[in-house]
C-alpha cells in the first residue's frame, strides 16, 4: 500500500505543478488554450437550402472562420490551402457551410462514398464540437471530397468513436478551383446544455494534393486536430433553444439460415424481431434500451497470426454499446480493464438490455448498464450490471468509480457463480495537454473465499511537447485478479515501462525524423524479472507522405506456464525455462495519395530457442470513389529445434469494398489463415434507404484448407427503420 500511496501523492504533486491549485470554474469563466479564437454565429433570418451553394443572404452576412493554420507537415505558419467556414442556426438545427479552395491541378483524392471514411486517405473537412465546455467529450462531423459523411462521438479529449451514427444532411458540389459543402445538423441529434451561449469548436482540413493538414484554431503538430484542449470558441448570437427530449425507436426484423457441416447438424432456420429505443431523459442524459438484438451486420474482425502467449484484443463494434462508451470502458489500461463489452453475448445470445449514460451536470457523469443473456444448453442465463460515476476535477481531469457484476440466474442453492469488480480511477490532463496521467486501483470478488491477490493497480505519467515526450508506466496485477467481464491479458505480475522520444522537423525533403526508446519490464509478485523487451526505433517521414521506420529489440522471457510458440505442434516449452534473443525490423509505407499504395514490414531475429522471419503488410488500389481493393498479408517462418518441427504460416486477407452511391454498399472480405486451417468468406450488402435505416444481407462461410470443404455457413437478412 505504501507504493500505491506514493504513486498517488506523486500524481497529485504533478497535478498541482501543472495546473495550480484551482477548483472547477463556472462555464462563463472556462477557457481553452485557444480561447482568443472566437467565431460569432448569427441566428438564421431566412431559409437555407442544403444544395452545396453558399449563396443565401445569411451566408454572405455571416462571420467567416478563415486564415487556417498549418498543422502538418509543419506547424509554424499559415496554411497554403485557403479555407472558409460559416455557421448559422435556428430553433431546430445548426448549419455549416465550407469552401475549400483548390488551385492545384489533378483529381481530388476520395476513396469512396463509405460513411466514416479514413481521415488520412481522403481530402476532407472535420469539425469538433465541445458542447458542454469540458474539453473532454464532444461530437465530430465531417465530409470527404466525395460527399461521404463522417460522424462520431468524442471522449478522453481527442478520441473519436466512428461507430456512432445520427441523422443529419449534407450536400457537396465541386468547382474547378474549389469544393463546397453545406450541412444541416438537428439539435436533437446531439446533447448540449439548454440556453447555452458558447460551445468550443475547431475546424480541420486535410488537403492531400498539397500534403497539408490545417486547422482554424492552431494545434501543435504532435497532437491531433481533434484535441479539444486546442479548440476555439463558438459564440451564439442568442441562447440556444431548450434541448428537446429525444425519442427514437429502431425496430428490426431479421431472418437467418445456418448449417454446421463440421458437426453434421441439419440446417437451422430462424426468424425474429427486435428493437432499440433511444430516450433523452434530459438534455445530456440518454437511455438506450434493446430487446432481442442482432449484431450480424457488424463488421468482421481482421484476423492475425497468433504467436502470443496471451489473449488478443479486438475492439467493440456493436452500435448499442457505443454512445458514452468511455464511461464504461476507459477504466484501467487496455491490457487490464474491468469492463469489456464484447464479453456480453460471447457465449449466449443477448435477450435484452438497458443503458443510462450522460451528464448529470457540468461536473458529474453517470453510466448504468444492465444486460440479460439467454439460457443455452447447460449454460445458465446470466445478468451483467455496471455502474460508473465520474467527477470532473480542475480544468480537464476527473476521478471515476466503477462497479461490475456478473452472475448466473436460477442456479442451484449449493452453487455460487458470480464475479464482481470495484474500481477507482483518477485521470489527469492539463490545459495544453502537455501533461497526461492515470492512477487506478481495482479489486475483484468471486465465490472463492479468503483469496489474496485479487487486485489490479496501475499508474502512468506522460509529458509531451512539440519535439519531445517522456512517459513512465507502472502496473501490478495480482495472481487471483478475476475480471470475467473485463479484458486482462495476464495476471500475477508487476510492470515498469519508461519511454522517451525525440523528433526533428527540418521540413525539407525529409519532413520529420526521430527516435523512440522504450523498455518494458515484467516481474513476478516477488519482483523477480520474468520478461523484458527493450526497443530502439527510428522513423523518417518524407514530403511525399511515404515513411520509413526501423528498429532493434532485445527480449528476455521466463515462462510461467508450458507454452507452444506455434500454437500447432503439441510439443511445449516447459514452465520455468528462460530465453534471451534479439530481433530487428524494417518497415516502408508508400505515398497513400496514389491509386496504388502498399506497405510492408520485415522482421528477423530469435524466437525463444529458435529463429523467426516475418513478412507482413498491405497492398491497396482504388478506383475512386467506387472501388477499393485491399489485401493484408502475413508470412511467418519459424525454425525451432526438436521436438518442434519447422512451421510457416500464410495469412492472406483480400477485401473488396464497392460503394455504388452514398446509400448502396457491397463488401467482400476473404481471410485465409494457415495457422488455424481455415478460410473465412464474409460478404455484406447494405442499402441505406432512409437516414440511419438499413437493409442488410450478410453471407459468411468457413472452409477447411486443403480439401476446401465447408465447415459452416450462414445467411442473414436484417431490415431496420429509425423512427424519431
Amino acid at each position: 500500500m505504501k507504493k500505491y500511496l506514493l504513486l498517488y501523492v506523486s500524481l497529485q504533486l504533478v497535478h498541482v505543478f501543472a495546473f495550480g491549485i484551482t477548483g472547477s470554474k463556472p462555464d462563463s469563466l472556462k477557457t481553452t488554450f485557444n480561447s482568443n479564437y472566437v467565431l460569432n454565429v448569427k441566428k438564421l433570418s431566412s431559409p437555407v437550402i442544403i444544395d452545396g451553394k453558399i449563396d443565401e443572404p445569411v451566408w454572405i452576412e455571416a462571420e467567416k472562420a478563415d486564415n487556417f493554420f498549418m498543422v502538418l507537415p509543419i506547424d509554424s505558419g499559415a496554411a497554403d490551402s485557403k479555407s472558409e467556414v460559416v455557421m448559422t442556426y435556428d430553433d431546430k438545427a445548426f448549419y455549416l457551410g465550407f469552401t475549400f479552395f483548390d488551385e492545384l491541378p489533378g483529381k481530388r483524392i476520395m476513396e469512396s462514398y463509405r460513411r466514416d471514411f479514413q481521415f488520412s486517405n481522403n481530402d476532407n473537412f472535420l469539425v469538433f464540437f465541445d458542447t458542454f465546455l469540458d474539453q473532454t467529450n464532444g461530437y465530430s462531423f465531417g465530409i470527404s471530397a466525395s460527399g461521404a459523411k463522417w460522424d462520431g462521438i468524442m471522449s478522453n479529449g481527442n478520441n473519436i468513436n466512428l461507430n456512432w451514427d445520427c441523422k443529419w444532411e449534407s450536400k457537396t458540389v465541386h468547382y474547378e478551383d474549389r469544393w463546397v459543402t453545406e450541412m444541416r445538423i438537428p439539435f436533437r441529434s446531439i446533447r448540449f446544455k439548454s440556453g447555452a451561449t458558447k460551445w468550443n469548436v475547431n475546424f480541420s482540413r486535410m488537403d492531400l494534393k498539397r500534403n497539408e493538414k490545417s486547422s482554424w484554431a492552431p494545434v501543435p503538430r504532435n497532437f491531433s486536430t481533434s484535441t479539444l484542449a486546442y479548440t476555439g470558441v463558438l459564440e451564439w448570437e442568442e441562447p440556444l433553444p431548450k434541448s428537446k427530449m429525444m425519442f427514437s425507436v429502431i425496430p428490426y426484423v431479421f431472418g437467418s439460415v445456418t448449417k454446421d457441416y463440421e458437426a453434421g447438424t441439419e440446417a437451422d432456420y430462424k426468424k425474429d424481431f427486435g428493437f432499440d429505443v433511444k430516450l433523452g431523459i434530459t438534455n445530456s442524459m440518454n437511455l438506450d434500451l434493446t430487446y432481442n438484438p442482432d449484431f450480424a451486420q457488424a463488421e468482421v474482425d481482421q484476423q492475425v497470426t497468433n504467436l502470443d502467449r496471451f489473449e488478443l484484443f479486438f475492439p467493440e463494434k456493436r452500435q448499442f454499446f457505443l454512445e458514452n462508451s468511455d464511461l464504461f470502458s476507459d477504466y484501467g489500461y487496455d491490457v487490464a480493464t474491468p469492463f469489456f463489452s464484447r464479453r456480453i453475448g460471447l457465449d449466449a445470445p443477448v435477450l435484452a438490455g438497458a443503458r443510462l449514460s450522460g451528464k448529470l451536470d457540468e461536473n458529474w457523469r453517470l453510466g448504468l448498464m444492465n444486460m440479460q443473456t439467454e439460457k443455452v444448453g447447460n449454460l445458465l442465463a446470466r445478468n451483467y450490471s455496471v455502474v460508473s460515476v465520474q467527477r470532473k476535477l480542475f480544468s480537464r481531469s476527473n476521478i471515476g468509480f466503477i462497479f461490475v457484476n456478473k452472475e448466473s440466474l436460477n442456479e442451484p442453492d449449493d452453487i455460487q457463480d458470480y464475479n464482481r469488480v470495484v474500481g477507482l480511477d483518477y485521470n489527469l490532463a492539463n490545459k495544453d495537454n502537455s501533461w497526461k496521467g492515470k492512477f487506478f486501483y481495482h479489486q475483484s470478488f468471486d465465490e472463492r473465499k479468503d483469496v489474496s491477490g485479487q487486485y489490479s493497480q496501475g499508474a502512468y505519467l506522460r509529458y509531451e511537447k512539440r519535439n519531445f515526450s517522456l512517459a513512465l508506466y507502472e502496473t501490478s496485477v495480482g495472481k487471483n485478479y478475476n475480471a470475467e467481464v473485463g479484458f486482462v491479458r495476464r495476471t500475477g505480475y508487476n510492470f515498469l515501462g519508461p519511454e522517451i522520444s525525440y523528433v526533428w522537423v527540418p521540413n525539407k525533403r525529409v519532413v520529420s525524423h526521430g527516435f523512440s526508446l522504450s523498455s518494458e519490464n515484467f516481474y513476478d509478485v516477488d519482483y523477480k524479472k520474468i520478461d523484458h523487451e527493450h526497443s530502439l526505433d527510428y522513423e523518417i517521414e518524407f514530403r511525399d507522405r511515404s515513411e520509413i521506420s526501423f528498429g532493434v529489440s532485445d527480449y528476455f522471457v521466463h515462462l510461467m506456464q508450458d507454452f507452444d510458440p506455434t500454437h500447432r505442434n503439441g510439443a511445449k516449452l516447459p514452465a520455468g525455462s528462460e530465453y534471451r534473443y534479439k530481433g530487428i525490423w524494417f518497415e516502408y509505407e508508400s505515398d497513400n495519395r496514389k491509386a496504388f499504395k502498399w506497405e510492408a514490414e520485415v522482421t528477423r531475429g530469435g524466437f525463444f530457442n529458435g529463429d523467426i522471419s516475418v513478412l507482413e503488410g498491405e497492398i491497396g488500389y482504388r478506383l475512386q470513389p467506387y472501388l477499393n481493393f485491399e489485401m493484408n498479408f502475413s508470412y511467418s517462418d519459424i525454425s525451432m529445434p526438436e521436438p518442434f518441427s519447422d512451421n510457416s504460416f500464410w495469412l492472406i486477407g483480400p477485401k473488396l469494398d464497392m460503394t455504388f452511391t452514398d446509400k448502396l454498399f457491397l463488401s467482400t472480405f476473404v481471410q485465409y489463415n494457415e495457422q488455424i486451417d481455415n478460410m473465412n468468406l464474409n460478404m455484406r450488402f447494405q442499402w441505406r434507404y432512409k437516414p440511419v435505416s438499413d437493409f442488410f444481407i450478410v453471407y459468411t462461410d468457413n472452409y477447411f484448407t486443403g480439401d476446401w470443404k465447408s465447415r459452416n455457413r450462414a445467411l442473414v437478412m436484417k431490415l431496420s427503420y429509425w423512427f424519431n
